[in-house]
């Protein structure tokens, strides 16, 4: 799509940092360079604020992800693209049954109703909860690692959804300032919401962590 709209040598792509690096990787196979713009803390997705702060002469297009379920602001980034001239493109994940986004939004409420010491997702917009990001409170890395090593030995399992943001990864490494971008970087884990899942299961995950939130203190 970026070749077809004749992005190429010169032109600047703004992309997300949080996520999977085969966008960024898109625009240089395009041969654009990607630029890397911070995210809305709530959606992890491109904050249109921070796009539009990351305009210049040379930027031709954007590209939005949408993350876990949580669809990225398009009509606001539309409006950034329509201010400047610019190709707004997305990524869209795949979509599950109505049944099955049903399920996983009963199991989220769930956990929402009964997790105490993590920080959980805002449900917002429609979410599909593709997966179920909290965000563990404390001093960053190094208690979000010891929350997942601890909730893990209790058999649940938990997954950091973005271990390196793209701008941090040798190949774009970039000296650009995304504080949401590292932050959620730092805190973020994912819990299970698979619609196999039993109840027994559920209440599993909410006491491995529950017994562990207590524990952690915010950062000063």
């Amino acid at each position: 799509m970026l070749k077809a709209a004749g992005a190429g040598a010169g032109d600047e792509v703004i992309v997300p940092a949080f996520g999977n690096v085969e966008v960024a990787e898109a625009v240089a196979l395009a041969g654009a360079t990607p630029v890397f713009a911070d995210i809305d803390p709530a959606t992890y997705c491109l904050d249109p604020a921070a796009v539009e702060a990351a305009v210049t002469s040379g930027t031709v297009a954007v590209i939005a992800v949408h993350r876990f379920g949580r669809p990225a602001d398009i009509a606001r980034l539309h409006g950034v693209g329509q201010r400047h001239g610019l190709l707004v493109l997305e990524q869209g994940e795949s979509e599950a049954p109505y049944d099955e986004i049903a399920q996983r939004r009963e199991r989220a409420a769930y956990l929402d109703a009964r997790l105490n010491g993590v920080r959980t997702p805002d449900g917002g917009d429609g979410h599909t909860y593709q997966q179920y990001v909290v965000r563990v409170p404390g001093n960053g890395r190094p208690d979000r690692d010891a929350f997942a090593r601890a909730v893990r030995s209790k058999g649940v399992d938990c997954r950091v959804p973005v271990k390196t943001p793209v701008h941090r990864m040798p190949a774009f490494r970039r000296d650009v300032c995304l504080p949401e971008t590292e932050r959620a970087a730092d805190e973020t884990l994912t819990l299970p919401v698979d619609v196999s899942l039993t109840k027994r299961e559920m209440h599993r995950i909410v006491s491995a962590c529950n017994a562990l939130g207590g524990l952690l203190q915010p950062a000063f």
